[in-house]
């Protein structure tokens, strides 16, 4: 299918955002837009969002990358992904003007960009938005950082030969290796039996889980099998019980690339994830009845 990629710009509280549209020849009621992480821009790591765009349109999908305020293109100060609800929003707006065909959007994001969508909803609860695809969810706090380096970085490194090998010879720093260990078994211990508290503000990660637990459309979750953010998410789901209910939703959908990293570097896995992302993209759609996101893994 013949497509074509235009520049847009819109308006965002008096800021002007730039973006790139990939139309498709005859293009299906729903869009895609692609929400950008920082600090970076609308092309992507490896140009995986351009890639994506070019990939989604090519099988009828509209799709729309922007970059936020202070970034890339657009004009305005840089934010951080807790405070860029106007500029989705800005976003969604320009896109469903622009291009009256679409009708229902999807927010597709990686790291705090899946973030950032997630507290979109849970903040403005926008009835355009039919489905979240979310990659590799941020929700970095101290103590989930610890206890991911003692499960998946500590608790592996003593079963690995070359860890003692370097240890027997010298070859690691000792004292900073224990210091490290202690300072993450602290984190954690302090963690256990704490007793919630209210705060001013609360924690974007209950935000998160809120609006997973209450966006009636399609979610898929896709992360990545080498990537300390996504086994970061993983045990953070395991330890607050307001994720529970969220991974029991039959609208949920997961998977994993085996071998990938954070961003997807090899051109293997961005065909993964782009590969998952349609087959997904057509169930929301309604023009396939089965979610075929089984991954094999590549070996890369």
């Amino acid at each position: 299918m013949n497509i074509k990629e235009q520049v847009v710009t819109f308006d965002c509280v008096g800021e002007t955002l730039v973006g790139v549209a990939c139309v498709p020849e005859q293009a299906r009621s729903i869009g895609v837009i692609v929400v950008v992480g920082g600090p970076q821009y609308r092309v992507g790591s490896h140009r995986q969002f351009l890639l994506l765009s070019r990939t989604l349109a090519s099988a009828g999908y509209p799709v729309l990358r922007f970059d936020y305020r202070g970034m890339g293109d657009s004009d305005g100060e840089l934010r951080n992904f807790e405070s860029v609800d106007d500029d989705i929003g800005a976003a969604i707006d320009a896109f469903v003007s622009q291009y009256p065909e679409v009708t229902r959007v999807v927010l597709w994001g990686l790291c705090d960009a899946a973030s950032a969508s997630l507290l979109y909803f849970d903040a403005r609860r926008d009835g355009r938005v039919a489905g979240l695809c979310l990659l590799n969810p941020w929700v970095r706090s101290d103590t989930s950082l610890a206890k991911t380096h003692m499960k998946h970085y500590y608790g592996q490194r003593l079963f690995q030969r070359n860890f003692w090998k370097k240890f027997l010879t010298g070859k690691i720093e000792v004292v900073k290796a224990i210091s490290g260990f202690i300072s993450n078994w602290r984190i954690t211990r302090k963690a256990v039996g704490a007793k919630a508290r209210k705060t001013e503000k609360e924690v974007f990660q209950n935000r998160m889980a809120r609006a997973s637990r209450d966006f009636k459309g399609s979610v898929i979750f896709i992360l990545s099998g080498n990537d300390y953010t996504a086994k970061e998410f993983d045990q953070y789901v395991a330890d607050h019980s307001m994720w529970h209910e969220v991974f029991d939703k039959p609208s949920l959908n997961r998977v994993t690339v085996p071998k990938a990293d954070h961003t997807f570097s090899s051109a293997a896995w961005r065909a993964d994830v782009a590969r998952c992302t349609l087959d997904w993209l057509m169930h929301v759609d309604g023009v396939d009845g089965e979610v075929r996101v089984a991954v094999a893994g590549r070996g890369e």
